[in-house]
């Protein structure tokens, strides 16, 4: 567990939770534990684990919205003086939500208002709720506090929502949900080089986290930079629409019908305006839309028009995202 910077006595606001993806809602709480802790003068703290609980438990789960790198600059980017990494164990899922409120959250980590997410619940079987967090809190010193539910089109913002929404391709509500749009990373790898010869050249992608989720299969308009490689981005050409000099591309995941890849499934990138030798470098892909489906031409002829007219939808997503 990081957590050197904490001593007793009490001395923090403190929330907790997987906080897969730091959406919306979690931002909201976010800014409800900063804004008590300048009211008392204390530190604004997030704590979170290295593992999901239900990857340890049961060896599996749902894939994730966000690397623990993501989580953790995403976290610290939201206006917390500290996040303190707990590392899950089957011992600390065995600990009732009182013994974690006081072996962990005041002993450990010093804190004295604990504010709880409107439908968190922690602790041996999740049996225990908000009452019963505000009873042993008033027992061990800690003030628990509620926190305000975050809403988006009527309905409570969540990672499980997010994760039906990049399921179903549903790709923009998702980045709404999120704040931010929703990425991959991954290395190129070679691949079948079929596009070269059409015109439309991709990078074949090797995900670097293999847990991390994967949009619906289609066609899709995507920001592309290079991720630890400083001198590549001479390569490409800008127009100077976007201030950060993201690269634009259309991205397909599926199985490339047309071309009888078989079933197969690829994720490959055609970035616009670029020439280069990509094999090897990592590059990180930002969902903006998803285009369309994908789906089998009669022809490669026809597929070259199609892919003419995407590469056309997406230069004007890029003006106006």
């Amino acid at each position: 567990m990081h957590s050197s910077a904490f001593n007793s006595p009490l001395k923090c606001v403190a929330t907790i939770g997987s906080f897969d993806g730091v959406h919306l809602g979690h931002l909201s709480l976010l800014s409800q534990v900063r804004s008590i802790a300048d009211e008392r003068s204390l530190k604004a703290v997030a704590v979170t684990f290295d593992t999901a609980p239900r990857r340890v438990l049961h060896g599996g789960g749902d894939a994730h919205l966000s690397t623990l790198d993501e989580r953790m600059a995403l976290l610290r980017g939201a206006g917390m003086d500290e996040v303190a990494l707990l590392t899950f164990t089957r011992e600390m899922a065995q600990l009732t939500a009182r013994e974690f409120m006081q072996q962990v959250l005041r002993e450990q980590l010093g804190v004295a208002v604990l504010v709880i997410g409107y439908d968190h619940r922690f602790g041996r079987g999740r049996a225990e709720g908000f009452d019963d967090y505000v009873r042993y809190g008033k027992e061990l010193g800690i003030e628990v506090v509620r926190g305000e539910a975050c809403t988006y089109g009527g309905e409570a913002v969540s990672s499980t929502r997010i994760r039906g929404c990049i399921a179903e391709g549903r790709i923009a509500e998702a980045n709404a949900l999120l704040g931010y749009r929703y990425s991959l990373v991954g290395e190129v790898v070679d691949g079948y080089k079929v596009g070269r010869k059409i015109g439309f050249p991709t990078a074949n992608l090797r995900l670097h986290d293999e847990h991390k989720m994967m949009p619906a299969g289609g066609v899709y308009g995507v920001y592309v930079n290079f991720v630890g490689n400083d001198n590549e981005n001479d390569h490409f050409q800008t127009d100077g629409n976007n201030s950060q000099a993201e690269h634009v591309g259309m991205l397909n995941i599926g199985q490339r019908p047309t071309l009888n890849n078989g079933e197969e499934r690829s994720i490959e990138v055609h970035i616009l305006d670029f020439e280069g030798d990509l094999y090897g470098k990592s590059l990180q892909l930002e969902f903006v839309e998803r285009l369309r489906d994908e789906q089998p031409f009669e022809s490669v002829d026809d597929l070259i028009v199609q892919l003419q007219a995407d590469r056309e939808r997406v230069r004007q997503l890029a003006i106006h995202n």
